[in-house]
């Protein structure tokens, strides 16, 4: 039966076992969405979405939960730039369906949340964190179809970070501190290749957070994948590089009037360096980095 939030019919199209009738249903959402939202109708959009995740994607029907997730993207389309308003009740419920049991229902999350991620930009960035750590599983994932829905919001997502000026670096690196241990060969290359994109936003100092994830890195240099041995070695060969361009890690001074009690970024990273010190040994092809790190005294 039909919630009073949505048609009869658009209710019943939603939970078809029929892919086009849930297509259907999702397109009668976004136009709803998009009248609600030109009255300026708040309380009977977040009804729609209530509808949309109680009786749908929470459903224990593989049917229903497919045509919530097409109706929750539905309706961050049909919202357009005021989707944000809504992020908080739109994305929790297709993160849950990260993890369910049906492949199709994990790849229609993924669809799912590349729509809602595509209309709300930077917007879904306090989100990072869970949608992340769903999607280092992803990438695991034993199903091609949904590891291929998974590449393609991470990569959407990457290029959100990268241009975003909002994201926060702090809150992410304790889980990565966390995942960079992982064994599983997909998740490590997933991994990999996060703290090489973050390494390259000239707005994020990955350096700064080097000690909280290079031991994990260094144990990737002995991974019996060789792809996952050269992703590693490459990586850490771009820190590297920059470590010897910083004069306060290398333990040179730019200027012999340089003050000596200012704390600049530098010199607060090669604090924090030194204080993790003891936590790393070197290994084997990194052993030059390790040493440009934390150099003999």
């Amino acid at each position: 039966m039909g919630d009073s939030a949505l048609p009869v019919t658009t209710y019943r199209n939603l939970g078809d076992r029929l892919y086009d009738k849930r297509k259907l249903g999702a397109l009668e959402v976004e136009q709803l969405v998009k009248e609600f939202n030109n009255s300026n109708n708040e309380d009977a959009i977040r009804n729609v979405i209530r509808v949309l995740t109680t009786d749908f994607t929470d459903s224990p029907q593989g049917n229903n939960k497919k045509g919530g997730l097409i109706g929750l993207a539905a309706t961050a389309i049909g919202l357009g730039a005021d989707a944000y308003k809504y992020i908080a009740a739109l994305v929790p419920p297709v993160l849950r369906c990260f993890s369910d049991p049906d492949s199709r229902v994990r790849y229609y999350a993924c669809e799912s949340l590349y729509n809602v991620s595509k209309v709300t930009r930077g917007k879904m960035l306090p989100f990072f964190n869970e949608i992340f750590d769903g999607l280092c599983k992803l990438s695991a994932d034993p199903d091609p179809n949904v590891k291929s829905g998974a590449m393609l919001l991470d990569r959407l997502v990457k290029d959100i970070v990268t241009e975003s000026r909002t994201f926060d670096i702090e809150r992410f690196i304790p889980l990565l501190q966390e995942r960079v241990y992982v064994t599983n060969p997909f998740c490590r290359q997933f991994l990999v290749s996060w703290v090489a994109v973050l390494h390259s936003v000239p707005d994020i100092d990955m350096v700064l957070y080097l000690p909280k994830f290079l031991d994990g890195m260094f144990n990737m240099l002995k991974d019996p994948n060789k792809d996952i041995r050269t992703e590693a070695d490459t990586t850490l060969s771009e820190f590297l590089r920059e470590l010897h361009k910083t004069p306060e890690v290398t333990g040179t001074q730019s200027s012999p009037t340089s003050d000596t009690t200012s704390s600049p970024p530098a010199a607060r990273r090669r604090g924090d360096l030194e204080r993790e010190r003891d936590l790393f040994e070197p290994r084997s092809r990194s052993r030059s980095l390790y040493e440009s790190l934390w150099p003999a005294t």
